[in-house]
């Protein structure tokens, strides 16, 4: 690119306030006072036959220019070439805002550190300077103080005299200008502002190509995570073909929501009634994090899933939360992070919290936001399948135990239960139509007698055992009648029970049952609890307390007995049934105990209504 700028005759220097100013058809330079001037420190000059050296030297310098991909690095080198060629005292270069009407940046060569601070904020393009972001040409200066348009220098800034500024164009488009100031030897001459011209020339393909490669490789990042992101996903979509347990699926997408946005550690929280836990991490963490349970209330994450919205930890009032109420200590000082609901269809399945970069203490760019929040959405899809597919399998599996009671039951009764009364009937026949007196204390009448009271026994225990396996009140009256049969039945071997029941239909205020999948959660749960009494705990008293406010249904089973400690016996106890009981219900299992403090489980079920 080359600027030919206007032709003065200059008759008098000192009346000149402006200079666009090449030699006249002469040749001569009126700032250099006529012909010849000797060699400056610049380099090889034209006029004394160095005119190829000083083109090879130009042509190296704008090699070297153009090399770099780094545009701050192109413009430190544009800033020394241009000083070394032309032996300028002061250079800089301004760079444009987007809107092109001031400068944004400032860069200096020449001045120390001291100077600059003392001169304080960097112009922005008032004054000389701004000439040449009106008039995008190149302007050389006798002294740039007697230029129309200058302010002066601010207080702490060097005196500068003789002045060249060359715009940087990119694609017509002015992007800086590069200015020289108090060249050593004298003015600036035409060839000084020959090699500035080219030597922007030069700076502008290069930082054209710089920001073109800044732009390729913006875009091959993109190209890069949206990649990770469809991998993710496919991986995720792989694994619900063959995995359904939601811990193994959280681990998973934990460790690529990690690797998605080169996060330092990526927690996993999922809701387990009011309380969030920790079901899965990857990256940086304490050992014991897995299973940490906090209560869901103030919390970051509740925040994120009540909102629906990305909620970051760099806000004072989530810092607050997530120090108080979240995670807390993590193993590390967590500076930045971002917390992304697990929400699918409406329902909230737990949180995401990505914390800190792995190589950077950055925040999290919108970009890496927006990532993470669509691989969350799949991440809860994911989620919300395989929970459906285990609710589904524990539906199926309990469903199918019911039935399995429900056949033996029937067989017990209809087959076991009336072959024995049919031989209770005949032993009461034998005896009555006999010749012994019923004082008889003969062996055969007394061996009679006695298979009958046995018969008898026998009878009321596989009663018992039918009632157990499936109560016939359970389906054809309610929960309350088989639950108080379940009593009277337990009441006969010693123990104690204090009943107390009030379910809204068993008290006529609300028509319909309850659902029978939660009738039977609720009958369980009671007769385990009561036989954990009595087997295992060695009570003398219970209480239970079954009660319903039309939302939701309590069960409460309290004993005097002789305790445990829940975390040796979470396999024993029926406690498992308990728990899956409960989750496939959307419930609630809470088991208190120690050793000599007895037991109390509580559960609690949202009032579902039968259809």
């Amino acid at each position: 690119m080359r600027y030919d700028p206007p032709v003065f005759k200059i008759e008098d220097v000192s009346d000149c306030e402006v200079s666009r100013m090449t030699t006249p058809a002469s040749g001569k330079d009126p700032a250099r006072g006529g012909g010849g001037h000797a060699e400056s420190q610049a380099g090889p000059r034209a006029g004394d036959g160095g005119a190829e050296a000083f083109a090879r030297t130009l042509l190296d310098v704008g090699l070297d220019v153009v090399s770099d991909l780094d545009v701050d690095a192109i413009l430190s080198h544009v800033l020394e070439s241009a000083r070394r060629l032309t032996g300028a005292r002061y250079g800089a270069v301004g760079i444009l805002n987007e809107a092109g009407d001031q400068l944004e940046r400032f860069l200096t060569i020449g001045i120390d550190e001291q100077t600059r601070r003392s001169i304080g904020a960097f112009p922005t393009g008032q004054g000389v300077l701004g000439e040449l972001i009106q008039h995008p040409a190149p302007l050389r200066l006798l002294d740039i103080r007697q230029h129309p348009r200058s302010y002066g220098f601010p207080a702490g800034h060097p005196q500068m005299t003789t002045f060249l500024g060359v715009p940087i164009m990119i694609r017509e488009r002015l992007y800086g200008n590069i200015y020289l100031a108090d060249k050593e030897t004298g003015a600036f001459d035409e060839q000084d502002e020959d090699a500035l011209v080219t030597l922007a020339a030069f700076a502008g393909a290069a930082i054209n190509h710089a920001q073109r490669f800044a732009a390729a490789e913006s875009q091959r990042a993109e190209l890069h995570q949206s990649i990770e992101r469809l991998d993710a996903s496919q991986q995720i979509s792989r694994a619900l073909g063959t995995e359904t347990d939601p811990e193994t699926l959280l681990q998973l997408i934990a460790k690529r929501g990690r690797a998605l946005v080169g996060a330092r550690t990526v927690v996993m929280e999922t809701l387990d009634g009011t309380d969030l836990v920790v079901t899965a991490a990857a990256g940086e963490l304490l050992p014991d994090i897995i299973g940490r349970r906090v209560p869901l209330q103030g919390t970051v994450a509740s925040v994120a899933i009540e909102q629906d919205r990305t909620q970051r930890l760099e806000s004072p009032e989530n810092r607050a939360r997530f120090e108080q109420r979240g995670l807390g200590q993590v193993g590390f000082e967590v500076g930045s992070g971002l917390v992304v609901p697990l929400v699918f269809r409406g329902r909230p399945y737990g949180a995401m919290l990505a914390l800190d970069h792995l190589d950077s203490p950055t925040r999290y760019t919108a970009k890496e936001e927006r990532l993470l929040e669509a691989f969350a959405s799949s991440a809860a899809a994911a989620l919300a399948t395989a929970q459906a597919v285990v609710s589904e399998h524990l539906r199926q599996r309990i469903a199918a135990a019911e039935h399995e009671r429900a056949w033996w039951a029937r067989e017990l009764h209809d087959e076991t239960l009336q072959g024995l009364a049919s031989i209770r009937l005949r032993l009461g026949a034998i005896l009555a139509s006999g010749d012994w007196a019923p004082e008889d204390d003969t062996e055969i009448p007394r061996a009679l007698r006695e298979v009958r009271d046995q018969t008898d026994a026998d009878i009321m225990t596989l009663r018992g055992l039918i009632s157990e396996l499936r109560p016939a009140a359970l389906d054809e009256v309610g929960a309350e009648q088989a639950i108080r049969a379940l009593v009277d039945r337990v009441a006969r071997d010693e123990v104690t029970i204090e009943l107390s029941v009030d379910l809204a239909y068993e008290q006529g205020r609300q028509p319909e049952r309850l659902d029978g999948d939660l009738e039977n959660a609720m009958y369980r749960v009671i007769q385990e609890a009561l036989t954990n009494a009595r087997r295992h705990g060695d009570a003398d008293l219970v209480r239970i307390d079954v009660r319903e406010d039309d939302e939701t249904v309590y069960v409460r089973i309290t004993d005097d007995g002789c305790g445990f400690d829940p975390r040796d016996r979470t396999d024993g106890f029926g406690l498992v049934g308990m728990r899956e009981r409960a989750e496939l219900l959307s419930g609630r299992l809470t088991v208190t105990s120690g050793p000599g403090r007895g037991t109390q489980v509580e559960m609690t079920f949202p009032a579902v209504r039968r259809r």
